[in-house]
């Protein structure tokens, strides 16, 4: 794995400045297989196709998380973000707000799963 690129894909996202395709397509290049990321830690884990693993602070700083989880606006934040009209730093503040905990991004499976405190989850595909 590429943890240079993986370190500067996640600052290039957390300062707004790429739209997840681009993320995906560069951690896959860098040999990012799926990653984990703890809102409520501050973190992100990077698991490499060849079985490696990466962790590193996430940026934008841990902080706290709706008690309750709720799926419409968790998929409210991913269709804004999809369409372009918010990045990552508005992204994580919506998801926060509407309970995500954590999301593990399943970069081979094409889909995300996120996470709410309490064990609630909502899986999203990525678009074709």
């Amino acid at each position: 794995m590429r943890t240079d690129e993986m370190e500067a894909v996640m600052r290039a996202s957390q300062a707004g400045e790429v739209v997840f395709p681009e993320v995906v397509r560069r951690l896959v290049e860098a040999g990012v297989e799926s990653y984990f990321t703890d809102f409520v830690k501050g973190e992100t884990t990077f698991h490499g196709s060849e079985g490696g693993t990466h962790t590193a602070a996430e940026g934008l700083g841990a902080g706290p998380v709706a008690g309750e989880f709720s799926s419409e606006g968790v998929v409210a934040a991913i269709r804004a973000a999809q369409a372009d009209a918010i990045r990552f730093p508005e992204f994580m503040r919506r998801a926060k707000a509407a309970g995500v905990a954590g999301y593990w991004a399943f970069l081979a499976g094409r889909k995300v799963v996120y996470f709410g405190r309490k064990g609630e989850m909502h899986v999203e595909e990525f678009p074709r």
